[in-house]
């Protein structure tokens, strides 16, 4: 079935109070899309940030963001009131996130609302603790500790705790309960306020396309309590760590320092964390994209000790065999497979072998230097090149916009661009509406175009530079760029090409 969407993170959305949330901007934006005859909304990871702010590096994999639960919701329950919220300094930029307002400012709102609820009382919140404890108790006490060495990496924690000791973590929380039982009631919260957002997109005929990252961070509730889950030492401190290798664009690789996964121990498992940690994903998404798709046919593997990616070496991963046990566990699940970047034969194998679409980015389709060599065949971005088992997208969160992209390329890559689409003298705004139209009349089962593209937005619009920190994960939409008319070239393309 032919289908179509937009890529536009949480985070994004307009709204009060410094950044997106589940707040009515979110209902509204998914009403925005049915008008526009839209089938799917694809997000970000949303779990709680740490340093950086990147959604892909999170405190814990199954976590909410406390960001994203909806200060207006707070106030209607009578936790907060209009005034103190209005009183927070959140950041005054509606274009832009100011995450260090988010942190220092709206966390004592949240603590505040926590303080009034006389939540321990709540029979709903007490079985969501139950039924959530296997990740939930670990992740409390994991960021309670945290705030308690100010922040710090729990690699930096005294001993007894550091290492997970059960009598000093017991000591900790009978001494910090308020403390622990906080993340709790953050979470409670984020998970009702999500299920309801997810029950409303769904009724509305939205699917809600996930979106995690392959790894974990480094410093997180899930490597702190599962250290046999990754590789470490006899001393809980990672032995190798996970990167790409030297290539054009960075002579010394990329040293991601994520910990790679003890691939045996999942198998001796029967991949048990692996299953839990889909099924998850199952209740909060319609549909999974799992990024880095490659790391399970092979990992690039680094010493932890290195200054950089130069040295390290290609390993075997766990192939199709994960997901035949996600298969037998949990039935046929829909997953996005991301495999951009270089394919070799076995992960193309891996991609066909499990069934699920892979991704084609139309930014990457138009390399000049193909043209020069008649007998490779056709850039496998190109829309002649695709079969209808895929995602395209006109670019991702980590690439340039449109009009960045167009702005940014060279002379004859903008003549080939003009060539494929039969636009020669076109303006960039014009070549912009002229990809996403190739794009959606392209034989992909499924087409996901980022917001910023559809609005015909520059650079300042983008979401995230690779290997760069401090401006990423900042932008924002106004409610006043949602118009009728791009509601309509959405609905105009995706009945034209029977979306």
């Amino acid at each position: 079935m032919r289908t179509s969407g937009v890529l536009l993170p949480i985070f994004s959305l307009p709204g009060d109070y410094g950044i997106g949330c589940l707040s009515r901007e979110a209902y509204s934006f998914v009403k925005y899309l049915k008008k526009a005859g839209q089938t799917y909304w694809q997000i970000l990871p949303v779990g709680p940030t740490s340093y950086g702010d990147s959604p892909y590096q999170s405190f814990s994999t199954f976590a909410g963001n406390p960001y994203f639960i909806s200060l207006e919701s707070l106030i209607d329950e009578g936790l907060l009131t209009r005034e103190e919220c209005d009183e927070a300094d959140l950041g005054d930029d509606e274009t832009d996130i100011d995450y260090g307002k988010q942190y220092y400012n709206r966390y004592p709102l949240l603590r505040k609302a926590y303080e009034r609820s006389n939540i321990s009382r709540d029979k709903r919140f007490r079985k969501f603790v139950r039924k959530n404890a296997w990740w939930l108790t670990d992740y409390c006490r994991f960021m309670a500790i945290k705030d308690s060495y100010g922040g710090k990496s729990y690699q930096e924690w005294d001993e007894p705790l550091r290492i997970h000791d059960r009598k000093a973590i017991r000591r900790f929380e009978r001494e910090h309960r308020g403390d622990v039982m906080f993340y709790a009631f953050l979470q409670y919260k984020f998970y009702r306020e999500w299920h309801k957002f997810k029950k409303y997109a769904n009724k509305n005929g939205i699917k809600i396309i996930g979106d995690i990252p392959i790894y974990v961070a480094p410093d997180s509730a899930d490597t702190w309590a599962n250290p046999k889950l990754f590789q470490f030492d006899e001393n809980r401190r990672p032995t190798r760590v996970a990167g790409c290798p030297p290539d054009g664009f960075s002579a010394t690789g990329q040293l991601w320092g994520n910990p790679l996964y003890e691939w045996d121990y999942h198998k001796k498992t029967g991949f048990k964390w692996w299953i839990r940690r889909i099924s998850s994903c199952l209740s909060m998404y319609d549909v999974i994209r799992i990024d880095h798709f490659r790391g399970f046919d092979e990992y690039y593997s680094i010493d932890a000790e290195a200054d950089t990616a130069v040295d390290g070496y290609w390993v075997k991963g766990p192939g199709t065999r994960l997901f035949n046990a996600i298969e037998r566990k949990l039935g046929k699940v829909a997953i996005i497979a991301e495999d951009l970047g270089f394919q070799t034969d076995t992960v193309k194998q891996m991609v066909k072998d499990t069934g699920y679409p892979n991704m084609k980015v139309l930014e990457f389709a138009f390399d000049a230097r193909d043209q020069k060599d008649d007998t490779s065949g056709p850039n496998d971005y190109l829309p002649l090149a695709y079969d209808k088992n895929c995602v395209v997208y006109t670019g991702t969160h980590d690439n340039e916009t449109l009009m960045g992209f167009l702005k940014s390329i060279t002379k004859p890559e903008k003549k080939l661009i003009k060539k494929y689409l039969a636009m020669k003298g076109a303006t960039d705004e014009q070549l912009v509406h002229g990809l996403i139209r190739a794009a959606m009349a392209s034989v992909a089962d499924w087409c996901i175009i980022p917001l910023q593209d559809y609005l015909a937005l520059d650079n300042s619009a983008r979401i995230n530079t690779p290997s760069t920190t401090g401006e990423n994960w900042r932008w924002r939409v106004r409610s006043e760029q949602l118009s009728k008319a791009v509601r309509k070239e959405m609905k105009d393309l995706t009945e034209t090409y029977w979306r």
